[in-house]
């Protein structure tokens, strides 16, 4: 009972037919409940708490219905607009239900219940007692579930079991809406979830890991600005709804009756018999395909083989892997393949057991087939693999732990993107490229300059840059042509753009499609790296290869072991 954080709040709304001592009841049946938790209350209801509560395993926030209004700001006035409407009034036909709903006659009931994911999510910040999962109960809930549910048994604990530290949990009941749900007018809702609404989220009991809300609480924030800007309103169980409907994946749903009542559900944890409501892959990858949505967790959707490449230094390649291991989802999804160009005997033993350890499966290549040729060994597993995308590394290509976060590059670019795994896969999904690259700032060049140039043949220089088509004698040129870029996007705060993105040996995302043009179609007996860079550059000036780069640095040349300069091959 110690990893686990109740999160509740009740105010006094003068809500008609619903009195509020009926709440208070409820509300200090749940206040029985043996369990960390976290308290919004207005000042009037302090003493109430503490009277029924401890003060080993509850904290309080005073939070006055201003205070709310605050939190609630940037949504408050569209809010109260749509409330006030004649038209979204009119939703539910003359004197419908909505008519004589607290949704439309109380200013302040839509900001509370749409405000209960902020409050979740701040409180797995402030998190007073260290706790990894938090669950939102409503103050009421024991209205709809016996109250020995929650206070004898440890309900509320035990819902962590069901599902991942990436999965958030739901309650939903079915529904068949009839023109709107809560007020969310149809097509208009489904439009939004991607298909018909045929189950309604419940807000009475929602959380998980404070991973999963995190993103959850992100998602939640987006859906809830943009239908309020178009004019449509619920409540948090029509954005609830929307969310599961999207992305089954990773909003996973234990199934009420109709009559949504909690007891049913609390009683089959209690019995070891509550069952999540099992998800069809295939159908739901075909919708999310069929209609160019993202969902919120796309390597649920996709598979990925990730590749490392090493040479004769097993400690490298474990520092590099510790890297890997500290950058969330990147480990835990793939599939993983470190191909072995060591010479040394006892390097190749290490790295066996290195492979071991990390779930890694070992080839050995079987000589030095140098950088080049082990990239080119690695493109073709993954054409023959089941796999849709490939992510490939050199043994000191690390990634920028969260030590970096607030640093930047030489550039001005972040070095440190938290969730960069499920980042560069939903910017894959959606933007079909053939590769994009993970690292703008390079140890010895910058994307902003175009590499190729230096690398192409003549006749394609002067085509390209037929005003500055003469390379220099010796070194790099200070002046070389810049890189020509295309548009900038932006997905989830983090920031790509299209152009002519020079090849490189450096960590890239690559699609099954990509690779198959990149290195399958044309296949160079000793390839160097200048030898792809001069390809693909021509591939993507003629339109064959869409590429893009990030606008950010995440990755870095990072070894901590050298070998003799002999030693190193490109092929």
């Amino acid at each position: 009972m110690n990893n686990t954080t109740i999160v509740t709040g009740l105010w006094d709304i003068n809500r008609a037919n619903r009195p509020f001592d009926t709440y208070k009841e409820a509300f200090k049946k749940l206040l029985s409940v043996d369990q960390n938790m976290f308290i919004f209350i207005p000042s009037e209801l302090e003493e109430f708490v503490w009277k029924h509560r401890s003060r080993d395993n509850t904290a309080v926030k005073i939070f006055n219905l201003e205070d709310l209004k605050l939190m609630y700001d940037p949504f408050w006035n569209k809010t109260q607009e749509i409330r006030t409407s004649e038209s979204w009034k009119l939703g539910t036909g003359e004197h419908g239900w909505l008519w004589d709903s607290p949704q439309l006659n109380l200013e302040w009931y839509n900001p509370i219940v749409q405000s209960k994911m902020f409050m979740l999510h701040d409180v797995t910040i402030y998190n007073p007692f260290d706790t990894e999962y938090f669950y939102w109960v409503d103050a009421g809930l024991t209205l709809t579930t016996p109250e020995g549910h929650l206070r004898d048994e440890p309900v509320i604990d035990k819902l962590h079991e069901y599902t991942s530290a990436e999965e958030f949990m739901f309650l939903s009941f079915p529904y068949k809406p009839a023109g709107e749900v809560h007020g969310f007018l149809h097509p208009a809702i489904n439009k939004y979830a991607g298909e018909d609404i045929t189950y309604v989220c419940r807000g009475g009991l929602f959380g998980g890991h404070k991973k999963a809300i995190s993103q959850a609480n992100g998602e939640y924030y987006s859906l809830l600005e943009q239908t309020l800007a178009d004019g449509y309103m619920g409540t948090e169980e029509s954005i609830f709804s929307i969310m599961a409907h999207r992305d089954p994946y990773t909003y996973r749903r234990f199934k009420l009756e109709e009559n949504g009542w909690v007891g049913t559900f609390t009683f089959d944890v209690i019995n070891k018999t509550a069952k999540l409501v099992e998800i069809d892959g295939d159908a739901i990858k075909q919708r999310y395909e069929s209609k160019k949505l993202v969902p919120s967790n796309v390597t649920k959707l996709v598979s990925t083989n990730i590749y490392m490449l090493t040479f004769n230094m097993p400690d490298q390649l474990t520092h590099t892997i510790n890297t890997m291991n500290q950058t969330y989802g990147l480990m835990s999804h793939p599939s993983k393949f470190i191909f072995d160009n060591s010479t040394d005997e006892q390097s190749i033993h290490e790295n066996k057991l290195i492979a071991k350890q990390h779930g890694f499966e070992y080839l050995h290549l079987g000589s030095n087939t140098g950088i080049c040729g082990g990239r080119q060994a690695v493109a073709e597993h993954f054409h023959e693999s089941d796999a849709d995308y490939m992510l490939f590394f050199e043994d000191d290509m690390t990634f920028n732990t969260i030590d970096q976060e607030g640093k930047f590059c030489r550039n001005g670019f972040r070095k440190y993107i938290d969730n960069i795994y499920e980042i560069i896969h939903k910017i894959m999904y959606i933007e079909d490229f053939d590769f994009l690259k993970l690292s703008f700032t390079e140890v010895y060049f910058d994307n902003d300059k175009q590499c190729s140039w230096y690398n192409v043949p003549q006749p394609v220089r002067e085509t390209y840059w037929p005003d500055y088509c003469s390379l220099p004698e010796i070194g790099l040129d200070p002046n070389c042509p810049k890189t020509s870029f295309g548009t900038i996007n932006t997905l989830d705060e983090v920031s790509y753009i299209t152009g002519d993105i020079y090849y490189g040996n450096w960590p890239m995302i690559v699609s099954k499609e990509g690779n198959r043009k990149m290195f399958i179609d044309t296949v160079f007996e000793n390839p160097f790296e200048s030898t792809w860079m001069s390809h693909m550059f021509q591939l993507t000036k003629e339109g064959k290869l869409n590429p893009a780069i990030l606008l950010a640095s995440p990755i870095w040349h990072d070894r901590i072991e050298f070998y003799k300069a002999e030693d190193r091959r490109e092929n």
